[in-house]
């Protein structure tokens, strides 16, 4: 993953087959987010802490605030964030939102499925959206999946 940062802030975690090594000179909150993705990764985190900050309008922002809501190892539907966002009819302005959010894993946009349990888009692909779920049930749950 790329990570993209101020020295307050992460501002976008971008998936990449590129594998870089960080820089020294990096603002600390880089290793920071650095740290808290490998401990998600190993089984160890569940909740991030590491500030964050995105540019989007109020109804983004406020969609990627229920997203971070939503516990760990669970899923909601895009219809459950409209509800929740005030307007059940803003079904498509949910998913929009999820689409814009540069900061995934961290702000988990990879728990919201379609209200029939389908896989609907995701930035890094539909496979990453699936082996993160699994992820994170088998770490809840002890639930082994093939993928």
């Amino acid at each position: 993953m790329e990570i993209i940062a101020s020295k307050h802030a992460v501002h976008a975690l971008h998936f990449t087959e590129i594998r870089n090594v960080p820089s020294l000179q990096a603002p600390k909150i880089l290793s920071e987010c650095l740290q808290q993705l490998e401990e998600y990764f190993d089984g160890k985190r569940k909740i991030f802490s590491v500030n964050t900050e995105q540019k989007g309008t109020d109804f983004q922002k406020l969609v990627w605030k229920h997203l971070e809501d939503i516990p760990y190892g669970k899923t909601v539907s895009y219809l459950d964030v409209a509800k929740k966002s005030g307007d059940e009819k803003s079904v498509r302005a949910v998913g929009n939102a999820n689409g814009k959010n540069k900061i995934p894993i961290i702000i988990p946009c990879h728990r919201v499925i379609g209200t029939n349990d389908s896989l609907i888009g995701y930035s890094g692909g539909l496979w990453r959206k699936q082996w993160l779920l699994d992820h994170e049930k088998k770490i809840t749950y002890g639930i082994q999946t093939l993928f």
